[in-house]
């Protein structure tokens, strides 16, 4: 291969580089509504579409979000270099852990806050408190595969104890199977019903 040759094609990868470098510039990554995700305002496939983000510490960066040490091994940190306020409330901090998304707010009881969004008692005790509400629960398609199923939307507000003196409000998103009907045993007898187990 001549030299020239050679050399048009490096300037021409080089061109093609830098045309792709300014295309990605130019469309930088869409900034999710974090509110909104947190607040259950949302839907599955907004919060779905956060993964990418997820995964790569350099997009997070990119959105203003720096990650932070785990201090829960059950959680995802990240600090917002722009607060957000939801639920009334400011916050510089969320997780991530699951499905869910929460904002970490200043807030030594999550009891009023759970009484405010009219939240149903989960656990309460001088330890745990989980509250939440199933905002939404709907019949839907698996975008991927066209299967049917269910969208479902949680709402809560709960304490940790990796996060002493702080309140854990957000939201979880899932597409869920339908529930069928319980299979069919003729020849077996009722089975008797169980009194629930004593909690521990």
């Amino acid at each position: 291969m001549s030299l020239p040759v050679l050399r048009s094609l490096c300037a021409t990868g080089l061109l093609v580089a830098i045309a792709t470098a300014a295309h990605a510039a130019e469309a930088p990554t869409a900034r999710p509504d974090l509110a909104a995700l947190i607040e259950c305002r949302a839907r599955e496939a907004d919060f779905a579409a956060l993964q990418p983000v997820l995964a790569d510490p350099l997009k997070a960066v990119a959105l203003g979000w720096r990650p932070l040490p785990q201090g829960n091994l059950f959680m995802t940190e990240y600090a917002l270099n722009t607060p957000i306020t939801v639920f009334g409330h400011p916050s510089s901090q969320i997780a991530f852990s699951g499905p869910s998304v929460m904002a970490i707010l200043d807030l030594p009881d999550p009891r009023p806050l759970a009484r405010q969004l009219q939240l149903e008692e989960g656990v309460d005790t001088a330890e745990k408190v989980m509250y939440g509400r199933e905002v939404l629960s709907q019949d839907t398609t698996d975008p991927r595969t066209g299967e049917a199923m269910i969208e479902s939307i949680v709402l809560s507000v709960s304490n940790v104890k990796s996060h002493p003196g702080k309140t854990l409000a957000g939201c979880s998103y899932s597409l869920d199977l339908p529930e069928g009907p319980a299979p069919d045993a003729p020849d077996a007898p009722d089975a008797p019903v169980k009194a629930p187990a004593a909690a521990g």
